[in-house]
């Protein structure tokens, strides 16, 4: 069916230019005719044109894709497996030598980006092409990525692996800018030359022939980190921010001061818990007060902090979880910049799965979980963004627990229904607004960790809508000698739209 569509679509546009609104209405009369549920992009139509057609298409086609609405395309690629520093928590399934098999820490080997690494060998070069290759494929031009290095704790590895696999991470955004655009536009022919396209998305010939090629010039020529990240400043893909995962005890002052030197922008720390005694049930190697450390140093040195945190942990209850997670928000020590709210499911191989199977833990209900998020969004300030809610892990796997993967959808269902009005960056953004009106320069300031942020918004208070903003931070003291105490930092800088 598909392949009678670009058939049919190919030979329509060539016999005469379309305008765009054209092209929208063939597009729609061809899906339905041919019985296709998703319409196909501009660029995978030229993907399944023959070369010599190309540049007649291109006169009604796009030359150059969409980015993405936000702007910036996220990348995220997983290190190699390994042992995490401490141990290992008792709620944890994967690992090296995991019931799932050798995975990342944390993860089961199903998620998107883990398989996405296992087909990769773990090798940063070939899963950010990959990763560039799809977004081109799904009609997007990716000349802003946020690089999302996942995988467990990466800042406990050896630092000149962590500076090898940035290294080849970003040259993979040189290399591909350099072989598949001219003056910022994609040269199609090459680029399905190179990727063997059309072609099936999980056909295993094609993917070790792509590898093959890769693998030929990962290494050619030698490089450093830091000559990739000078030729990044003028490549046509451009790393706009870096993300590091991590956990309290390895986002100190050194850990934090190394990831600067690799890049990172930003860093997603694992407090998971803010009581002491769920922290020790969980088994998981550090106290609330190292997470206070952390939060206070990272910060200072100009970090984005990407909080997780977990609900239904051994220890706790749905009074206390709801406590906890406005806590970060009425404690100083706390207040972070993002946040991901992550129930706790029970997996087969972990310590909790026995504690479960005995009758000794109970974990949440999605009811209940929902219950607990949609009464914390009325607590949640405006600097804050709720990243994600639910882990990416398929329901498949798990054995109890929440059992929806859309438990956002469910959240934001329910806080409609109870008239519940979230004011967080994500539900205010431009993007999804009806209305704007009238867009002034507001302020908040706040102390959090010792020291004062200020929240500069650029928002149409008469709607609540946000276009943008900027975090500014004056340091609880000088960690770095390019600060001084007169020094304030802008952490973040960011435009809708």
């Amino acid at each position: 069916m598909r392949d009678a569509f670009f058939q049919e679509i190919i030979e329509t546009i060539k016999q005469k230019p379309h305008s765009k609104i054209d092209i929208s209405k063939l597009k729609l009369k061809l899906c339905a005719k041919h019985k296709i549920k998703r319409v196909p992009t501009d660029i995978e139509i030229l993907l399944n044109a023959d070369d010599e057609d190309v540049p007649k298409l291109k006169k009604s086609l796009m030359t150059k894709p969409t980015r993405s609405i936000s702007g910036v395309a996220v990348v995220a690629i997983m290190c190699r497996p390994h042992k995490c520093p401490h141990g290992k928590c008792n709620i944890c399934p994967g690992g090296v030598g995991s019931h799932f098999g050798d995975v990342p820490q944390s993860y089961t080997g199903n998620e998107p980006a883990t398989m996405r690494a296992l087909r990769h060998n773990f090798d940063p070069y070939l899963q950010v092409f990959n990763r560039l290759e799809q977004y081109i494929v799904t009609g997007h031009i990716p000349d802003k990525v946020e690089l999302i290095i996942m995988g467990g704790t990466f800042p406990s590895t050896n630092r000149n692996y962590q500076k090898g696999f940035v290294k080849l991470a970003l040259k993979a955004m040189n290399d591909f800018s350099g072989l598949f655009f001219k003056k910022k536009t994609i040269d199609i022919p090459k680029f399905k030359d190179f990727f063997e396209l059309p072609g099936a998305v999980g056909d295993e010939l094609r993917i070790k022939s792509i590898q093959r090629k890769l693998e030929k010039i990962k290494d050619r020529p030698k490089a450093s980190l830091e000559k990739e990240q000078t030729r990044n400043e003028t490549a046509k893909i451009k790393c706009v921010g870096l993300t590091v995962e991590t956990r309290p005890d390895y986002g100190r002052l050194k850990h934090g001061n190394f990831a600067l030197e690799l890049g990172a922008t930003r860093v997603e720390l694992g407090i998971e818990s803010v009581f002491d005694d769920v922290l020790a049930k969980m088994e998981r190697g550090h106290d609330v007060n190292e997470a206070v450390k952390s939060i206070r140093e990272l910060k200072d040195l100009g970090f984005k902090l990407n909080f997780h945190y977990m609900l239904g942990l051994p220890g706790s209850s749905p009074w206390r979880d709801l406590e906890g997670l406005k806590k970060l928000f009425d404690n100083p020590d706390f207040r972070p910049d993002m946040l991901k709210i992550y129930p706790c499911m029970v997996l087969k191989g972990t310590k909790l799965y026995n504690l479960w199977k005995k009758g000794k833990y109970h974990p949440l209900t999605t009811g209940h979980a929902a219950k607990i998020i949609c009464e914390f969004k009325q607590s949640v300030p405006k600097y804050n963004r709720i990243m994600r809610i639910q882990r990416d892990i398929p329901t498949f796997q798990t054995e109890a627990g929440v059992d929806r993967t859309n438990l956002r959808q469910y959240v934001s269902e329910l806080c409609e229904k109870n008239r519940i009005k979230c004011r967080c960056i994500r539900c205010r953004e431009v993007g999804r607004a009806k209305y704007l009106g009238k867009v002034s320069i507001t302020v908040e300031q706040y102390e959090a960790s010792k020291g004062q942020e200020f929240f500069i918004a650029a928002e149409d208070t008469r709607n609540d809508v946000l276009v943008g903003f900027a975090r500014l931070r004056f340091p609880s003291k000088p960690r770095r000698k390019e600060i001084t105490k007169e020094s304030a930092i802008i952490r973040e800088l960011h435009v809708y739209g």
